[in-house]
C-alpha cells in the first residue's frame, strides 16, 4: 500500500497495527514515480474516524497516493480539536490554485436541512466549481452525493418518511463498467439518512449512468459519463461498528432509532455485526484509483485540459452524455 500518509496524523497509527503499510514522507519524497495527488473534503463531525475509513480504503491500492485535507473555514468543527484541523487540514484558500487528480467529498448529518440552509453551502459550491476544472474526478459521499447532483445537475432531494438506517442489497446494472469490475450482481452498502435523491428526475438527465441501486434503498452508484463525478449515496467507507455506535449513541440518549436494518444478526445488538460490505468498497476505491492513475496526466498543469479532452471524446462518442454545468 504505497500511500504517503502525513506524520503524526492518528490515521497513521491506526493502519501501521493493521499491518497496512504506509510510506514515511522522506522514502516517499526521494521516490522517481509521480504519485497520484488526492484532496479530501471532511464534512463529517468525526473527522479523525472518517479520515482514518477513507485512508483504509485507498490503502488497498497498489498506487502510491499523497492525500491533502480540507475543511470548511465557514464552520466551525465541534467534535475535532483545533489542533488537529490546523496540524492537518488546510482551508479553500490553500487548494484553489493546484491540480489534483482526485477529490473525495465526505457526507455530512445534514439532510434535513434544505441546501441553501446549510451555513456553508456557499463555500461548498466553490469548492464545487473549483474541482470542475481543477480535479480530474470527484468522489461525492452520502449527504455530499445528493448535494453534489443537486448542484450540478438540478436533482432535488427528498426527505423519507423514516431513516434509511442499515445494510442494503445493491443490484449492478452495469456488469462493464471498470467502476464496478469485480461486484458480484448483488452487493451490499451501508446507508444512514433521511433523504435521498429524487430519482424519477433521472429520465431527464442522460448524462448520468446509474451503476448499482438497492431495491428499497434506490440507486447507489451514479457517474457522469466521462467519470468526472461519481456519486456513492451511501457509507462504502463505514468500518464493522459505526452503524452501531450510531444506534447505541441514539438509544442512550432516549432518541427514537430504530435497529439498523440487515446489520445485527438475529437482530441482536448484543451481537456483533456481519462486515458484508468490506470487499466491495475496496474494489470501488481500488478501480477508481487505478482508472485516474491510467488517466490523468503526469504533468498536474495539464489535468484542466485533459478533463476537457476527455469529456470531449465521449460526447463525440455518445452526444448524450454531455454534462451539464460549465461543459
Amino acid at each position: 500500500m504505497p500511500i504517503n500518509i502525513p506524520d503524526g496524523l492518528p490515521a497513521k497509527k491506526t493502519l501501521q497495527e493493521e499491518r497496512i503499510f504506509a510510506l514515511e514522507e522522506e522514502v516517499a519524497e526521494h521516490q522517481e514515480i509521480r504519485p497520484l495527488r488526492l484532496a479530501i473534503l471532511n464534512l463529517m463531525p468525526k473527522k479523525i474516524q472518517t479520515e482514518t475509513q477513507i485512508l483504509r480504503l485507498i490503502s488497498k491500492s497498489p498506487i502510491q497516493v499523497t492525500c491533502d485535507f480540507m475543511r470548511i473555514s465557514s464552520h466551525e468543527s465541534k467534535n475535532t480539536s483545533a489542533d488537529h484541523l490546523v496540524t492537518f487540514y488546510s482551508t479553500f484558500d490553500d487548494f484553489k490554485d493546484k491540480n489534483y487528480d482526485g477529490l473525495i467529498i465526505t457526507g455530512a448529518p445534514i439532510e434535513d436541512l434544505k441546501y441553501e440552509d446549510v451555513d456553508y453551502w456557499d463555500e461548498f459550491c466553490r469548492i464545487v466549481d473549483w474541482s470542475q476544472e481543477h480535479v480530474f474526478s470527484t468522489m461525492y459521499l452520502c449527504w455530499g452525493a445528493l448535494a453534489g447532483l443537486y448542484y450540478l445537475h438540478d436533482i432535488p432531494k427528498k426527505i423519507l418518511g423514516a431513516k434509511l438506517f442499515g445494510i442494503f442489497p445493491q443490484r449492478l446494472c452495469d456488469e462493464y463498467c471498470f467502476l464496478t469490475n469485480g461486484f458480484d450482481e448483488v452487493h451490499y452498502m451501508p446507508h444512514s439518512r433521511h433523504a435521498a435523491i429524487e430519482t424519477s428526475a433521472l429520465v431527464n438527465h442522460p448524462e448520468l449512468a446509474v451503476l448499482s441501486e438497492g431495491f428499497t434503498s434506490g440507486p447507489a452508484l451514479l457517474v457522469t459519463r466521462d467519470f468526472h463525478e461519481i456519486f456513492v449515496t451511501g457509507h462504502f467507507e463505514y468500518d464493522r461498528d459505526t452503524l452501531a455506535e450510531e444506534y447505541w449513541r441514539d438509544f442512550h440518549k432516549g432518541l427514537p432509532i430504530r435497529l439498523p436494518e440487515n446489520y445485527f444478526p438475529d437482530n441482536d445488538p448484543e451481537k456483533q455485526p456481519l462486515f458484508t460490505w468490506r470487499a466491495h468498497a475496496n474494489l470501488l476505491y481500488r478501480n477508481w484509483i487505478n482508472w485516474v492513475y491510467q488517466m490523468t496526466p503526469y504533468n498536474t498543469n495539464k489535468i484542466p485540459a485533459a478533463i476537457t479532452d476527455l469529456h470531449q471524446r465521449v460526447v463525440e462518442a455518445d452526444p448524450d452524455a454531455r454534462m451539464t454545468g460549465r461543459f
